[in-house]
């Protein structure tokens, strides 16, 4: 694995990891996270595939610059690396906030060059309106009302933005998981400053994804897990909105917490390899 940097047409590094040869598949990290956290993907992904696993602005090892955190800038600078290394035909996969990136993306720049897509774990919407009756929220994926939302950025905007993101962390995880696997899920969120990672989420947490997932047509893996902190029926509503989809639930017992990929990497991969490898 090599670590690389790109300059975006705003001024911004990146830094991205490039792995392996073959059709590629662009990772992007969810909220606070880096892509680091695919270490138990990207050498298997690598094998088959020329990997792309990106750190977002501000995440990770990418530059900690004051502006852009929106969601659509991000999703420009994804369409602006992907077009500087001139990928074609390739793979997007996003996980959390990752997936929002993915949305937005499709919506800016189209589906062209686009082949499948591998959504892990990330809500249509992540804020309930205070109307909706209990089947909306549940479909939406909802995570937060209004009100607990401005609690959250008022947190991370404070001196308890440290513990706030411990424990908002360990409401993403299974009892199983390990202490120091915990400990640097920790450690790579909190690489991107506090007041950074308030903004972002404010942003990210008001987008409603739903017009633009059911337009999608392309071959689609969608991954949940059954003690997440997204509820599953929410992904379960992604799958029924996608023609061409598949949905996977991992169980309480298999890691079916937010991070899946990191609790149960054997399944993860294999599941997401037969996915990819499925001839249309």
């Amino acid at each position: 694995m090599q670590r690389k940097t790109f300059k975006t047409s705003d001024g911004t590094r990146l830094s991205y990891i490039s792995a392996g040869k073959g059709q590629p598949i662009v990772m992007i990290p969810g909220w606070s996270q880096s892509a680091e956290q695919f270490k138990y993907q990207i050498p298997v992904f690598a094998e088959r595939y020329s990997v792309i696993a990106i750190d977002p602005r501000g995440h990770g090892e990418s530059e900690k610059v004051t502006f852009g955190y929106r969601i659509a800038r991000l999703a420009q600078d994804i369409h602006e690396l992907i077009s500087a290394l001139q990928l074609k035909n390739t793979h997007l996969f996003g996980h959390s906030m990752g997936c929002s990136l993915i949305w937005s993306y499709l919506d800016l720049f189209g589906f062209n060059e686009i082949d499948r897509l591998v959504f892990v774990d990330q809500s249509p919407l992540v804020v309930s309106r205070s109307h909706w009756n209990a089947q909306e929220i549940a479909e939406s994926g909802a995570v937060f009302t209004a009100e607990q939302l401005n609690a959250s950025v008022q947190a991370l905007e404070s001196c308890e933005a440290s513990e706030f993101t411990r424990n908002l962390l360990a409401s993403m995880v299974t009892p199983t998981m390990s202490k120091d696997q915990f400990e640097w899920i920790v450690e790579c969120n909190q690489r991107l400053p506090r007041a950074i990672a308030a903004t972002l989420l404010y942003n990210h947490a008001h987008m409603d994804w739903r017009d633009q997932i059911v337009r999608i047509r392309q071959p689609t893996l969608i991954v949940s897990g059954r003690k997440s902190i997204i509820p599953w029926r929410s992904q379960a509503w992604i799958h029924q909105s996608i023609p061409n989809s598949e949905l996977e639930i991992f169980e309480e017992t298999e890691g079916g917490g937010h991070f899946m990929f990191i609790e149960n990497p054997e399944k993860f991969n294999r599941q997401v390899l037969q996915f990819l490898s499925r001839q249309n």
